[in-house]
């Protein structure tokens, strides 16, 4: 990406994220958000390596021990309204999922800390009970491919985000550009975000939330460990 192109999306960022509620919905009065009361999802994937070597490692995520050669990890399937905000922490009309529940969950979040958090965070506003929430996670991750060759790498690499992106396109017939998007932390790949519909069906993301792509030229994509 040219110097001109970043400077035009960091200027729209800037005037985005001047309006309350539209680019990213942190500190926003969540009081008024209701569960079922959303536009489509967002499926967040992230890439472990990325995640533990800038966050988990650091506080001892278990997810992060050697040896376990994670690559994608769901992160969630969180609940969009069409402007490109977000509903959290909703008053669900169904109980919270008990311990056993989200143990159930390990081998979908990689732990069942995060499988609580999801819910209570985001499964919480879809008016789904948590099993069902759970399951629906299941079936949006299941219904996509994830390139193979980036977790079976054994070194780290550094590639273009736009590359990621063709990759998970190639691999995924029906999907476009401005259905996902790759975002980075730091200069690291971090995560894939798919669109989705109510019925999980690939959508156009909203423009706010394309404006969360990675504006990297390169970017790093740690090996799984």
């Amino acid at each position: 990406m040219n110097a001109p192109i970043r400077a035009l999306m960091a200027l729209v960022l800037a005037v985005a994220l001047a309006v309350p509620g539209v680019a990213q919905n942190r500190g926003a009065d969540h009081s008024s958000d209701r569960a079922g009361a959303f536009d489509h999802y967002l499926l967040a994937v992230t890439w472990m390596p990325s995640f533990c070597a800038l966050t988990g490692d650091a506080r001892g995520d278990d997810r992060c021990e050697r040896g376990q050669r994670r690559g994608w990890q769901v992160h969630g399937l969180w609940p969009q309204h069409a402007d490109g905000s977000w509903p959290e922490f909703c008053r669900a009309p169904h109980r919270n999922p008990s311990r056993r529940e989200t143990a159930r969950q390990v081998d979908l979040f990689g732990a069942s800390g995060a499988a609580w958090h999801q819910w209570n965070k985001h499964g919480s506003c879809t008016g789904l009970s948590p099993s069902d929430y759970y399951a629906l996670t299941r079936a949006a991750l299941d219904g996509i491919s994830l390139p193979g060759q980036f977790e079976a790498a054994r070194r780290d690499r550094t590639l273009a985000p736009e590359a990621l992106e063709a990759a998970v396109i190639a691999a995924n017939p029906g999907l476009t550009p401005g259905m996902l998007l790759i975002t980075c932390r730091r200069d690291a790949v971090y995560e894939l975000r798919l669109c989705l519909t109510r019925d999980l069906a690939p959508r156009p993301c909203a423009p706010q939330t394309l404006l969360r792509a990675c504006a990297l030229d390169a970017a790093r994509m740690p090996a799984p460990r």
